[in-house]
């Protein structure tokens, strides 16, 4: 059963390299790396601190605000005063970032769709649950 596990996870790093070199041409499609698709993603919703982005992608705060000071730069985010935090001011998507942001989700919807077009979505479904679970174990296992 570890053999199989072992074969799992490296066909799961497999397709994460596969998925992250189609999101960067995806995102290319509009001057972006996947790195600024993913932050400008995470702020399309409620305005977040950069370290609050940072957590919701699991990565290094000085990463993200390298990102986000790049994507401020080109009008793409703004960062508003957070009455809660005067130190730490909220991430929020400008119109051109939007509309960036939309065209981007577009293209990946139709990458996506070809991806999928000979996949049962039965299949498709099956397989998150299965991930969800070695996720939820893996992350106990780092718990205990």
């Amino acid at each position: 059963m570890s053999d199989e596990v072992a074969l799992l996870v490296a066909d799961v790093y497999e397709a994460a390299g596969a998925l992250r070199k189609s999101g960067e041409v995806i995102a290319a499609s509009q001057g972006q790396t996947q790195a600024r698709w993913q932050l400008l993603s995470v702020a399309s919703g409620t305005p977040l601190t950069v370290a609050q982005a940072a957590r919701r992608l699991g990565v290094a705060r000085q990463g993200v605000q390298r990102l986000a000071n790049d994507l401020a730069n080109e009008n793409l985010v703004v960062f508003r005063p957070d009455p809660d935090h005067r130190s730490s001011p909220l991430l929020e998507l400008t119109p051109t970032g939007r509309r960036v942001l939309d065209e981007i989700t577009v293209r990946a919807a139709e990458v996506h769709r070809r991806v999928a077009a000979d996949i049962p979505a039965d299949e498709i479904a099956a397989v998150r649950e299965l991930l969800r679970r070695v996720i939820d174990e893996v992350r106990r296992q780092q718990e205990g």
